[in-house]
């Protein structure tokens, strides 16, 4: 639990409600938005984390958002659904910086369904691995609609299977604009898969 003050050496609570809170059982949690702001803080700003989580160094949290009523009013601001995560690259691909301007709250199965994973996919393209007993590189492709991961085929080139990997996760990335209110998430989703 944080009391007012810093958090992760940068960030100030400065509030004066309780940003850690028990239910009617007697168990305490902190609040979502200040959870969803310490953690943002730590992927920035703790090494043990960025050491953990490499896709994380370099990243920074603006110099408003620092302030957690600054992001409180944000968060509360936004629609969003129960288990919103935050996102600071969707809109902007490779963006570093977490700010009102490039941030949005997303969905957990969007946020599953767009992260790079890179660490963990191995030697290959995204999307690609090869198959020892058939000899052939196979292309899956995870369905944010239903979480399951669907095997797109066999292809003897590496290239062959993510290009398949690409176009399958275009289309399903367009589906998925097709449910969103937000036109800044539609238009991300539509453009994030299209052919290089």
């Amino acid at each position: 639990m944080h009391k007012r003050g810093y958090v992760h050496g940068r960030g100030i609570n400065d509030v004066n409600f309780p940003v850690f809170v028990r239910d009617d059982e007697g168990r305490g949690q902190e609040l979502k938005p200040y959870r969803i702001w310490r953690h943002m803080l730590e992927r920035c700003y703790v090494k043990k984390t960025q050491q953990k989580f490499p896709s994380y160094k370099k990243c920074s949290v603006c110099d408003e958002w620092l302030i957690f009523s600054a992001f409180f009013k944000w968060y509360k601001s936004q629609d969003k659904e129960p288990d919103a995560h935050l996102d600071k690259d969707l809109l902007f691909p490779g963006n570093k910086v977490y700010s009102p301007r490039a941030c949005v709250l997303i969905p957990r199965r969007l946020n599953n369904f767009i992260t790079d994973r890179a660490a963990d996919r191995g030697e290959f393209m995204i999307g690609v691995s090869w198959h020892k007993h058939i000899k052939k590189f196979t292309a899956q492709c995870s369905d944010p609609f239903t979480g399951k991961r669907g095997c797109l085929g066999y292809f003897t080139s590496e290239m062959d299977a993510h290009v398949a990997w690409r176009e399958r996760k275009h289309d399903l990335a367009c589906q998925y604009a097709d449910t969103v209110t937000d036109p800044r998430i539609a238009a991300a989703l539509r453009s994030r898969y299209e052919s290089a």
